[in-house]
């Protein structure tokens, strides 16, 4: 089973992160959740954002990096959004990242390195119209072109946190069927299948959002 790393989004660790996390626990999965903001939560993206410049956006990310010392290094980042920023850190530039998982964001790879790392598969997933994501879609799309071990799976809407069951931009069949997906790349990697498993030859793909697919 894989070992996993998920750093939530700047509404902090809600319930539904810790939801999301449970769905993979019970696969078979053990999932980390590093709390970056000591318990806070917040009801809106602005008010989250307000909290972490506030705190400093270096300081959290350095917190989430120190968190991850503690578990095996041959783990999958996973970030929502915000959290993104330290899973894609992680997933570039620590020896033995097994994967990553960028939810809802995606930082150009030359943020941490010259190329993304060979050997580590990456999923990211985005709302086609969700205006958070179109601000990262270039660099979703330039990561996707640069390796055969990445896909991109962009989701009808324009929620952005859209697989958080405590939020009001919840999508079910969304968040479903990124789940499905999440879980079939675990299964990958698992097998070692990590070679173009089931890519696309342009490895983009548009969900209808009807799991099973």
């Amino acid at each position: 089973m894989t070992e996993v790393v998920l750093y939530h989004h700047v509404q902090g660790l809600t319930e539904g992160v810790r939801s999301f996390a449970d769905e993979l626990r019970q696969a078979g999965h053990t999932v980390h959740t590093p709390d970056l903001f000591d318990g806070s939560t917040f009801a809106t993206i602005e008010d989250g954002i307000a909290f972490a410049r506030e705190a400093g956006f270096a300081a959290l990310a350095e917190r989430g990096v120190a968190a991850a010392e503690e578990i095996d290094s041959r783990a999958v980042y996973a970030g929502l959004s915000f959290g993104v920023v330290v899973a894609q850190q992680l997933a570039q530039t620590r020896p033995g990242a097994r994967g990553a998982l960028l939810i809802y964001s995606c930082l150009p790879v030359s943020e941490f390195g010259d190329k993304w790392p060979d050997g580590v598969p990456v999923q990211v997933h985005g709302k086609e119209a969700d205006p958070f994501f179109a601000e990262d879609l270039e660099a979703a799309q330039s990561l996707v072109n640069s390796t055969d071990l990445a896909e991109l799976f962009l989701y009808p809407g324009e929620e952005h946190l859209f697989a958080d069951s405590s939020l009001p931009a919840y999508d079910a069949a969304a968040a479903a069927l990124l789940t499905e997906r999440v879980l079939a790349f675990f299964d990958t990697i698992d097998a070692g299948e990590n070679e173009s498993a089931g890519v696309q030859s342009d490895r983009t793909r548009v969900a209808v959002a009807q799991p099973g697919q």
